[in-house]
């Protein structure tokens, strides 16, 4: 038996049983493998794909660079960082014109870049979107 007090061993196991929970937590936003991790907003323009890929009233995610771009109805062009504001996980499914994080289950929409659904609070960051010579070019300076 413990020469300890009983509060003693109590405390320094409640202590030892929370760590790997919040590595847990931590693993599910930094980590690569399900839409976490060491993805981020471009930080330069990049050339996404032809513009005809994004069709009217529609979105399209471009998931290796961390982008949607939608157009609206007049045929002009938004996009997006992918990347949620809740926790930082690179969003990596497209609904329709939804935006589904898979670390929390925060929802945006692709059109606005407004949450639709909690835990996020605020809207993804927007970016400068421009076609080029036929391709969509999108960035912090596109």
């Amino acid at each position: 038996m413990s020469a300890r007090p009983a509060a003693t061993r109590r405390t320094v196991l409640r202590g030892a049983a929370l760590t790997p929970v919040a590595g847990l937590g931590l693993a599910a936003c930094s980590s690569g493998g399900d839409g976490g991790g060491t993805a981020a907003t471009p930080t330069a323009p990049v050339a996404l794909g032809p513009e005809n890929e994004v069709p009217k009233g529609g979105a399209k995610l471009y998931r290796d660079d961390n982008v949607v771009v939608s157009r609206a109805a007049d045929g002009s062009l938004k996009a997006y960082s992918t990347i949620c504001t809740h926790a930082g996980c690179a969003i990596n499914k497209l609904s329709g014109t939804t935006l589904v994080c898979p670390c929390h289950g925060s929802q945006f929409d692709a059109v606005t870049g407004k949450v639709v659904q909690a835990p996020a609070t605020e809207p993804l960051h927007e970016l400068s979107v421009e076609v080029k010579n036929g391709g969509i070019v999108a960035g912090p300076a596109a």
